[in-house]
């Protein structure tokens, strides 16, 4: 996989360790969002989009892992219940999206710095505008319309799209108001 675009949106001068966040589009076809760019100790790094680890109480309500008392009942919670790393951490985040081996990380990190520093210098410039939120204005219109069945295999038999179908944007579904939800899923129409 080629990066083919990458998105900065700079943060405030404010901000004490985080420089900007950005988005990585990977062969005009997969976009990675939220990956955070900090000043660290070594220099600027990149981090990779993250959500916070929760674990469940007693009464099933589910707690951050820095929670000492349950959010629902109230119940203390065990302090020790999160994961340690090997260098005995407490793990408070998983990644979302990252690298399987270092050579992608590399090229990850390289790109995204680099077109941190840009943005940086073109931020400086008069009349300056930030593209990073235009990653979900309409970028959807201009995809490909599928021509040809895909084929996908669910529990070992192949299975079939219908071609010609256009892709869904984003939080829409298949299913228009002639076409109510319930003969869609059971194929009468």
């Amino acid at each position: 996989m080629t990066i083919t675009e990458v998105r900065i949106k700079l943060c405030e001068q404010n901000s004490e360790r985080l420089l900007a966040f950005c988005s990585v589009t990977f062969d005009n076809a997969f976009v990675v969002r939220d990956l955070k760019i900090i000043d660290g100790t070594k220099g600027v790094f990149v981090a990779m989009p993250s959500r916070k680890l929760t674990d469940r109480c007693g009464c099933g309500c589910k707690n951050h892992l820095r929670a000492r008392f349950c959010n629902n009942c109230g119940h203390r919670l065990d302090e020790s219940r999160a994961i340690r790393d090997p260098e005995g951490r407490t793990k408070l985040h998983a990644d979302i999206a990252h690298p399987i081996h270092a050579g992608a990380r590399e090229s990850v990190q390289l790109a995204v710095v680099r077109s941190f520093h840009d943005e940086r210098e073109k931020s400086k410039l008069p009349g300056y505008v930030c593209r990073y939120d235009d990653v979900d204005g309409g970028d959807y219109d201009t995809l490909p319309t599928l021509t040809a069945p895909v084929t996908h295999e669910v529990a070992g038999r192949p299975t079939r799209s219908h071609a010609g179908h256009a892709p869904a944007a984003r939080g829409t579904h298949l299913t228009t108001a002639a076409q109510p939800a319930d003969e869609f899923a059971n194929g009468l129409r």
